[in-house]
């Protein structure tokens, strides 16, 4: 159920051969990324269980889910932006649904990350299905 946004990531990751490529392109992705108002940077909207600083704000809009979203770390603020295409402009209870580990497995991140960001990229994913959840 992945959206076009997302399939495109994945797409250019099954062109990168190397992590290496792959990683500059997580980077790319999280730098082109808008950044979140420094204002909505407070304890409410922060990711717990990351180990870098990260914060995520819904927006909903006619039941459907989006989200701003910022760290101090330029490679997450790249799964942010992952994240972002994998979840924008689902319905609420779709946002709920999406398997995203199935999802993410695919661009092979699972197997490049430290056990550090992979933790923090489950709290986001956590995070956000929560955020969707409550609103629903």
């Amino acid at each position: 159920m992945a959206s076009p946004a997302f399939e495109d990531i994945a797409e250019t990751f099954d062109f990168l051969d190397d992590w290496e490529d792959r990683y500059r392109h997580v980077i790319e992705l999280g730098r082109a990324m808008p950044p979140m108002d420094a204002a909505l940077q407070v304890p409410a909207t922060k990711v717990e269980g990351c180990a870098s600083q990260v914060w995520i704000m819904p927006v909903i809009e006619d039941g459907r889910f989006d989200f701003q979203g910022d760290s101090d770390a330029m490679i997450v603020r790249g799964l942010i932006a992952i994240l972002h295409a994998l979840y924008s402009g689902l319905s609420l209870a779709e946002v709920t649904r999406v398997d995203a580990h199935a999802e993410l497995a695919r661009l092979g991140l699972d197997e490049h990350l430290s056990s550090q960001r992979s933790n923090g990229l489950r709290a986001m994913v956590e995070r956000i299905r929560l955020l969707a959840a409550d609103a629903g």
